[in-house]
């Protein structure tokens, strides 16, 4: 190990056989965390080449279980997004894409600081069960079409040990290492296809347009190289997506979009990254078709009716689309402080106010609540008086109330005139 250390140090390339034994010895603790963490610092500096990242997803990819689609009818194909405020992506997506014949079959994660999780948003639905086996996960893909479950901790472990100690040495932002942990895992998951949305902005963990094509780039080089068809859409994350941060908020706002009611800027992206979904899996010639496709299952109902069939076979009561979850009590208001125009909503600021309030969590395993949360009532471009509510806090018996509705104040900037709206599909790799 100590030579691998050196050599990556000094700028050296790593064989396919020296990786492959960093990665296995590592797994079974034969190489201390003081020189893995060294190592990570050689690559945070000196970088990985696309050969070397490719051998390090596969071999990450390999270091515990992969899940075999191979017996599910068609392509299988998932979306991964890079995490953002808002994000309720995958839950409008998953039924509506299955609502087309197309099989999804997803593995989602909890949420961490400023980023919601799928699953846990999931839980918000009562007697939701994210935790299935691979024979339940499969069954219920046949079943309607579409299943989300809890990853496994056998799926990839050694991304999830290499995680951890990154998240402690300073070495996460490293393209090469970012894209290694996002593809083993949807490799070690099954994914023949797949459609990544890499997020830009203040509320993304890539903030400039520069490294997130980079690292949308390396993404499909790695996809390309291992046989997988992938798309990468590059989106906007400077303020958040739709206008809930939340977990219980969020799943009704997924419901409304797969109603065609929800946020304008939430539905179009779906539309857009579904698209791509469907004419990766066969059933779309192009993008144009696979628009046509989803927005007539939308207006005819069977996203919606696979959505409901979905949350009753995983276990939860689908009578909430109609009746509504539990939200917290008490509602307070963010009034604007002049009149104007929102020029500016930093969704970093609003995603630590909504974890503020309990909706995320600070480390692994903290309880979340999922009634808290924010509802935005203005955005990037809406015309506001003084007074008039900017946004509404959800929250119970006043936790981190004060702390949130600083948040929120300083999240959003009014100005005198209008801005130009910023897009929301930045850029498309293929």
């Amino acid at each position: 190990m100590y030579d691998l250390i050196v050599k990556k140090r000094d700028g050296g390339r790593l064989s396919e056989a020296e990786i492959g034994w960093l990665i296995r010895e590592y797994v079974k603790g034969e190489i201390p965390d003081y020189q893995m963490a060294a190592f990570l610092m050689a690559v945070y500096f000196r970088g990985l080449d696309g050969e070397e990242t490719t051998c390090l997803t596969l071999e990450m990819a390999d270091s515990g279980e992969r899940v075999d689609l191979s017996s599910l009818p068609g392509v299988v194909v998932d979306k991964h997004s890079t995490g953002g405020v808002g994000d309720t992506t995958t839950l409008v997506l998953a039924p509506w894409v299955a609502a087309s014949g197309l099989p999804v079959a997803k593995m989602s994660g909890r949420g961490l600081g400023h980023t919601g999780g799928t699953v846990d948003k999931l839980e918000s639905i009562p007697g939701f069960r994210t935790q299935l086996d691979q024979e339940e996960f499969l069954r219920t893909v046949r079943e309607v079409g579409v299943a989300v479950t809890g990853q496994s901790p056998n799926l990839a472990p050694a991304d999830g040990k290499l995680y951890a100690l990154r998240d402690v040495t300073g070495t996460v932002d490293s393209i090469p290492l970012i894209a290694s942990s996002i593809m083993s895992k949807k490799l070690a998951g099954g994914a023949q296809a797949i459609v990544l949305d890499v997020k830009v902005g203040a509320g993304a963990f890539m903030k400039d347009l520069t490294s997130a094509r980079a690292l949308a780039e390396t993404m499909v080089e790695i996809g390309r190289s291992v046989g997988r068809s992938t798309v990468a859409v590059l989106t906007s994350m400077d303020q958040p997506l739709g206008n809930a941060v939340g977990n219980a908020l969020e799943v009704l706002e997924a419901v409304a979009t797969l109603r065609g009611e929800g946020p304008a800027d939430l539905a179009e992206l779906c539309l857009e990254l579904g698209a791509h979904m469907l004419v990766l899996g066969g059933r779309a010639e192009d993008v144009l078709e696979g628009r046509k496709i989803l927005q007539e299952l939308q207006r005819g109902g069977q996203a919606l009716d696979t959505f409901k069939r979905w949350v009753a076979v995983q276990g939860g009561d689908p009578s909430f689309v109609d009746e509504g979850l539990p939200l917290a009590p008490e509602r307070v208001e963010v009034p604007a402080p002049h009149d104007g125009v929102v020029s500016g909503l930093n969704a970093l600021a609003v995603g630590r106010a909504a974890a503020a309030l309990g909706a995320g969590r600070a480390r692994k395993g903290d309880p979340v609540d999922h009634g808290v949360g924010v509802l935005l009532r203005r955005k990037v471009g809406d015309v506001v008086e003084e007074g008039e509510p900017l946004a509404e806090l959800y929250c119970r018996g006043g936790r981190g109330l004060e702390e949130a509705r600083r948040l929120l104040e300083e999240a959003y900037t009014i100005a005198e005139e209008a801005p130009s709206k910023p897009g929301l599909i930045l850029e498309v790799i293929r």
